[in-house]
């Protein structure tokens, strides 16, 4: 069993996911994010990124399962 919490459960999301992540992380002006050393970023730029990725995600959701939108 795989007890990593980045793993992703559907393979075929990867892509979308990567590309979601840095047109957040253009938003929030952190332009090149998909060839920046994350390293060198602070803990809450990085965290930025994440938190707003998943609100995204969950507002998708929750317009899914309304039946009031897609993706």
């Amino acid at each position: 069993m795989n007890t990593g919490s980045n793993n992703i459960v559907v393979p075929e999301a990867k892509q979308a996911l990567n590309q979601m992540k840095t047109e957040i992380a253009n938003e929030l002006g952190l332009a090149n994010y998909e060839s920046m050393d994350k390293g060198n970023l602070t803990a809450r730029q990085n965290g930025y990124v994440g938190g707003y990725m998943t609100k995204k995600l969950v507002e998708m959701a929750q317009n899914q399962m309304s039946g009031k939108g897609t993706y």
